[in-house]
């Protein structure tokens, strides 16, 4: 099968990133709830906004798709939100503009493998313009080091024990594909309604993966005890039973606290990253209306 149409590349990114801010994800900004400080609309014009650093997938490098996005968030919605999500995406949505969109996971090895210094100095300015709360300081490879002379994946790699979102350039995206790619497809061929499995699929993240987001601001600690009731939720059913949809509202009491210490920030990006995949890979335009009625 032919790559994706660069058209279909941007509007995949931009839905992918307003089902995920919709769904309501405990401890997120979603359509109900606003996060200390953090709001809904801009999310929503963040979504907007990093559509046309994809619209040129197929001719642009990844640290270019990565850099315009944080520079168009930042003009549009007056802060980044999503240099995550663009991290997550970008070489997603260039191994989609490549190869048959069937086998996605083939076209991102290659895509990593090719990756620059020149993405790593891209990538690492947006970054540091997007300043995540809690940023550490590093022996090796440091965002504020003013000599990058490794490439993107190598930055990664050197990252990959205490951030989430590089351990998926070293090791080619498992989360995105075997957890969260596959947990969407399999809950919607049950018949689950759209909004349900985006849910369900980010607790079964966060209950197998620490939220490096937490781990950043409020210690490892806390993040895999947070991690333990996401399991705790689990196994009361989740968004399936009522004793489970409990379970999550008292999880997102827990994790909506005002100073955002203890938001699944990270989860989330995973979240975006695994909604992207689901859609080149299974669905096209024309397919987008029936799935958007099973929210």
């Amino acid at each position: 099968m032919a790559p994706c149409s660069d058209q279909w590349i941007a509007w995949a990114v931009q839905t992918a990133c307003i089902l995920e801010v919709l769904a309501e994800k405990p401890g997120n900004v979603t359509r109900t709830r606003d996060c200390s400080g953090l709001r809904i609309e801009q999310f929503m014009v963040s979504a907007v906004a990093i559509g046309p650093a994809f619209a040129s997938a197929s001719t642009s490098s990844v640290g270019e798709i990565i850099q315009r996005g944080a520079e168009y968030t930042k003009t549009l919605a007056g802060v980044n939100t999503n240099v995550g999500i663009l991290l997550m995406l970008a070489p997603l949505a260039k191994a989609a503009a490549i190869g048959s969109p069937q086998d996605l996971r083939t076209s991102l090895r290659k895509v990593l493998s090719e990756l620059t210094v020149n993405d790593a100095q891209l990538s690492y300015a947006a970054i540091l313009k997007a300043a995540p709360h809690g940023l550490d300081t590093v022996e090796e490879g440091d965002l504020r080091n003013t000599t990058i002379d490794f490439t993107l994946r190598e930055a990664m790699i050197m990252a990959k024990e205490r951030d989430t979102l590089a351990a998926q350039y070293a090791t080619d995206f498992p989360v995105i594909f075997d957890i969260g790619c596959a947990g969407l497809k399999k809950l919607l061929s049950e018949g689950c309604p759209l909004s349900q499995a985006i849910v369900q699929v980010y607790l079964t993240i966060l209950a197998a993966i620490p939220d490096t987001d937490i781990a950043r601001k409020a210690g490892i600690e806390k993040a895999r005890a947070i991690s333990v009731k996401a399991s705790e939720v689990i196994e009361l059913g989740g968004v399936f039973t009522e004793q489970g949809r409990m379970a999550v509202e008292r999880f997102d009491a827990l994790v909506r606290d005002e100073n955002r210490l203890f938001n699944p920030g990270t989860t989330a990006d995973l979240i975006a990253g695994s909604l992207f995949a689901f859609l080149v890979s299974e669905e096209t335009p024309e397919s987008l209306p029936d799935l958007l009625a099973r929210w």
